[in-house]
Parts: C-alpha cells; sequence; structure tokens
C-alpha cells in the first residue's frame, strides 16, 4: 500500500499506484470519478507500453553518462495525467541510466504542493520535472511537454478544440515522436 502521508515515492511505487487505483473496487478520489478513472486505465497501458518499448538513444545515453556529480530528479505528476503517460517512461529511462541521478515521484495534488513553485503561465501544469544538485539548488526545470508537442497544444486550444479533440492530437503526436523530441531536449539541458 502507498504511503499517503508524502506526496513523494519512488517509480516502483508510482507504478504499484496504477494498479491499486485500477483493481480497486472503490477508488479513491479523484479516481472515484468515472473519467478520471478511465483516464488512469488508460494512461497506464499507455505508459506500460513505453516502458517496454521506448528506447533511449545512444547520443542521449551518453550525455546521461556524462553526468559526474548527483542530481536529483523530482518529477511532478499524477496518474490521471495522458501527457506524463508518454513522458515518464522516458524520464525513468533516462535517470536509470546513472547512478548519480535519483529520480523521486513528486505527486501533484498531495501536500506539500510542490508544484506550486513551478507554474506554467500560471497552471499546474504536469509533468514537470526539477533537477537539483547535492546542495538542493534547481538545476533545470522541465515540462509540461516537450516544445513541438505544448505548440501543438496551443494551436489547439487556440483553434477551440475540445478536450477530446486536443488529448487525440496529442495522443497521435506522441506515437508518431517516440520520445524523441524529450531526448533531444534533456540533452539540450543536460549537456
Amino acid at each position: 500500500m502507498i504511503d499517503t502521508t508524502t506526496n513523494i515515492i519512488s517509480w516502483e511505487e508510482y507504478l504499484d499506484m496504477f494498479n491499486q487505483i485500477i483493481n480497486a473496487d472503490s477508488p479513491a478520489a479523484p479516481y472515484d470519478n468515472p473519467d478520471y478513472f478511465q483516464y488512469t486505465k488508460l494512461n497506464n497501458s499507455r505508459m506500460l507500453r513505453w516502458v517496454k518499448t521506448g528506447t533511449i538513444t545512444e547520443e542521449t545515453a551518453t550525455v546521461i553518462n556524462n553526468i559526474k556529480e548527483p542530481q536529483t530528479w523530482y518529477l511532478i505528476l499524477e496518474p490521471w495525467c495522458g501527457d506524463a503517460a508518454h513522458l515518464t517512461p522516458f524520464i525513468q529511462k533516462m535517470a536509470a541510466l546513472n547512478a548519480n541521478i535519483d529520480l523521486k515521484i513528486v505527486l501533484r495534488d498531495t501536500e506539500p504542493f510542490m508544484i506550486d513553485d513551478y507554474l506554467t503561465n500560471g497552471g499546474k501544469s504536469i509533468p514537470k520535472l526539477v533537477i537539483r544538485d547535492a546542495d538542493g539548488k534547481d538545476l533545470h526545470v522541465w515540462g509540461p511537454r516537450p516544445v513541438k508537442a505544448q505548440e501543438l497544444y496551443l494551436q489547439l486550444k487556440e483553434a477551440n478544440k475540445d478536450l477530446e479533440e486536443q488529448k487525440l492530437e496529442l495522443q497521435k503526436w506522441y506515437n508518431k515522436d517516440k520520445g524523441e523530441e524529450i531526448q533531444k531536449e534533456f540533452r539540450d539541458i543536460l549537456g
């Protein structure tokens, strides 16, 4: 069972959280809402697909392996987030390449609210990655999605596309991209 007194969990606990939610007879809020429950179930499937099939390029691995000082990567997200389902497996795979990287999953909607210090245009958009050095100083902040996906999202929003159409178009973008843009952006910020 996940410790609900903290909002920081491991990658393994995050995966377990999905299983607890989708297998619960009566899921806790917000997953008791059928829409949230269905999003989470779908996100679990998408995330596990990327866990299984997503690959990190040699170029990205080289940049990650060149990190010589300890870093903590705080990945702020929630299981209901569609963008997180597509992006977090790549972030986890990159972090796992280097023992100097400690990946911590931070739940956005559980106190203390780390996201409040990392808003996107005033909103609590996720996933958001905060990379800190051993002294707790922010080195980089990334998210909520690769720049090209964010541009698509803003175009869809400006065109007044409904939420379902926005999700569908972003889904198509992530499927076509296969984790390339997030890796390019990470190479740029970490290289």
